[in-house]
């Protein structure tokens, strides 16, 4: 059978939808770019706002458009949320949520929409090998309260991958040949707090354990993460990049969002990464229109979010979701209102954003080619996550090269791809 692996959201998503994918191809199904190809298309659905679950709906009645015929399952956050949503006269063969994600395999053939496979045919079909980074789940669940939050209430509380298994997938991934994995959860700082460990532990075992070139960190909350984390950026497999998730620069609606921390602590955090991590990108997520941010603490917030010179930063406008503390708190803010803060907070992290990249102008940095672009350039990120345009009559495709960085282009820079004995000499952001 035909499968497409359809992913809304976040890095996590993109971790358990590779493994699904993993697990129907083991037993001899044929995964597919093209929903139109496909006999039975997954939905891994994202509920971090109304606007990605309305998203995750509106790609399973595509993707049914496009392959009428085709059995249709629904998995994920919004759909563990929302159930409803998706099972009203959509046609949908199953909806499940995270509960069933990781046995859909069986699910489907207990429920003979799959037949069982035979044990001795040994049909393995190989995955499609489009990507260059790979995305590893650490952990699961959450134990803080962040007043809007819905993944916790989604995905429950905090559950920690063992390091050993950790430690074998990467090893898996390094010899298909994918030189970079990007560590994911949903509150990765917390990793190991429920067996004794942590994410030091864990990423000092990859270091010894694997030869990948790159180890990337997803997201960390602000708090949780060991001190002692930074110490291992002397190893230049560490990527130059943390995403810090800020959510506001107001102490105020740093409360009442029950963030646990403030302002002081999370500018205390970057600059440390900063003093010990030269060059490093630091990236994070902002939230205006949090119910009851006045234009003071908006302000505050504002000039906040400058004086951090984030690299690069994801602006969310609030979205209020059920079952969260948030969603009815008083002093909602008007929309208006919010698409006007919004506006104002991109406006002054593009800025930031710009200046951090031309800042790499002339140096010669990491450069992972991913692939061609409609144009014909090469299309690669830098371990600090810059995206990078050149022009190569060479098959760059999942190599790491050095490249010498120009100027701003588009979404990224321009650069030229160096010469191989040059590798030695560039800077390992």
């Amino acid at each position: 059978m035909r499968i497409h692996v359809a992913t809304l959201g976040c890095r996590l998503n993109q971790s358990e939808s590779d493994r699904i994918a993993r697990q129907f191809a083991a037993v001899g199904h044929e995964i597919v770019s093209d929903p139109a190809t496909a006999d039975l298309q997954i939905v891994n659905t994202c509920a971090v706002t109304h606007k990605a679950t309305r998203e995750s709906r509106q790609v399973a009645r595509a993707g049914r458009r496009a392959a009428p015929g085709a059995l249709t399952v629904v998995t994920g956050c919004a759909s563990q949320i929302e159930p409803e949503y998706f099972a009203a006269g959509d046609g949908a063969t199953l909806v499940t949520g995270h509960a069933d994600k990781e046995r859909l395999l069986p699910l489907l053939i207990e429920r003979g929409v799959l037949p069982r496979p035979d044990p001795t045919a040994n049909e393995a079909f190989p995955l499609p090998h489009t990507r260059t980074r790979a995305f590893v789940k650490i952990q699961d669940g959450c134990g803080n309260r962040c007043a809007y939050c819905v993944s916790r209430l989604a995905r429950g509380e905090e559950r920690s991958r063992p390091i050993a298994t950790i430690v074998r997938e990467a090893a898996q991934l390094e010899g298909e040949g994918f030189q970079e994995i990007v560590l994911t959860g949903l509150h990765a700082a917390s990793y190991g707090r429920d067996f004794g460990a942590d994410l030091t532990a864990l990423v000092r075992a990859l270091l010894a354990h694997t030869r990948i070139p790159r180890i990337r960190l997803s997201s960390l909350e602000p708090w949780g993460a060991p001190d002692d984390l930074l110490e291992l950026w002397s190893d230049g497999r560490l990527c130059a990049h943390l995403h810090l998730p800020l959510q506001s620069g107001s102490d105020a609606t740093l409360r009442r969002m029950r963030r646990g921390y403030n302002t002081r602590q999370f500018a205390t955090r970057v600059e440390s990464a900063r003093q010990r991590v030269p060059g490093i990108a630091i990236s994070t997520d902002v939230i205006v229109g949090f119910p009851g941010e006045s234009d003071a603490e908006f302000a505050d917030s504002l000039a906040f979010v400058r004086a951090m010179a984030f690299a690069q930063a994801h602006v969310f406008p609030f979205s209020p979701r059920a079952g969260t503390e948030a969603s009815h708190m008083h002093g909602q803010i008007d929309p208006k209102a919010k698409q006007a803060r919004s506006a104002a907070m991109i406006e002054a992290t593009d800025a930031d954003r710009a200046r951090y990249r031309q800042a790499l102008a002339g140096s010669t940095l990491s450069v992972l080619w991913e692939g061609r672009e409609r144009d014909g350039d090469w299309s690669g990120l830098t371990g600090n996550y810059v995206r990078v345009y050149a022009e190569s009559d060479a098959d760059l495709n999942n190599q790491i090269t050095a490249a010498h960085i120009g100027g701003i282009h588009g979404d990224g820079m321009i650069a030229t791809v160096e010469a191989a004995e040059r590798a030695g000499k560039m800077r390992t952001l």
